[in-house]
């Protein structure tokens, strides 16, 4: 069975990946979160693969990374969810964000994730608590990560800016360290005490400068 394709985009879509790789295009399904990490239109990828077969179809699933992998087979140990539901969690909720409330025990976040209950949010805490999977060595995220997925919504913006998803969140990380820090501007208020949107904003700001350098 194949590992990955490697292939030139030719279609990004909500859920939905189009690679062609020697004549043939393929139809992929993949999370909105891996599709944020591959590169634009035109160029070419490598994206890891899961094809489930069954009697009635067979489904091609593709991530942009083993870790992305590794984390929807961890999701289809919960009962309940299947690959598209998994796909549909992986989409609407940030890796490090899924963690914090795995770890945490926040049962109020994960039913929050469209498309899944309360019931399969309480069986996903007791599978998953402490037992994801997160990269290739299956470690945990690191804390500056934990924090980068407060502001996964920024992430993802400069992501399909065309910037390197792990150059953003490392960047993202090291600019709460710092903001966290700092001592409030004259007639400003310090970045602790800001509305989430406003602490988003001046992130989204200060990030274009560096990633652009």
């Amino acid at each position: 069975m194949f590992n990955s394709l490697t292939g030139t985009i030719t279609g990004k879509y909500p859920q939905k990946l189009f690679l062609t790789t020697n004549g043939i295009e393929w139809d992929v399904v993949m999370p909105d979160t891996s599709l944020d990490a591959l590169p634009h239109l035109g160029e070419e990828a490598r994206v890891y693969t899961y094809l489930q077969h069954t009697d009635a179809a067979m489904t091609l699933f593709g991530f942009a990374s083993e870790r992305d992998r590794a984390l929807f087979f961890d999701l289809l140990k919960v009962d309940g969810v299947g690959p598209k539901s998994a796909v549909k969690i992986m989409s609407s909720i940030a890796l490090e964000q899924l963690v914090l409330a795995l770890d945490d025990g926040n049962l109020a976040a994960l039913e929050k994730i469209p498309g899944l209950g309360k019931k399969t949010a309480q069986k996903m805490l007791l599978a998953l608590k402490g037992k994801l999977t997160l990269d290739e060595g299956g470690a945990k995220p690191t804390a500056a990560q934990n924090r980068g997925g407060e502001y996964a919504d920024v992430i993802s913006a400069l992501a399909n800016m065309g910037y390197d998803r792990r150059d953003v969140e490392a960047v993202i990380a090291r600019l709460v360290d710092e903001l966290r820090k700092a001592p409030a501007d004259a007639g400003e208020k310090a970045f602790a005490d800001m509305l989430p949107s406003a602490k988003e904003e001046v992130l989204f700001r200060r990030a274009i400068v560096e990633l652009a350098q």
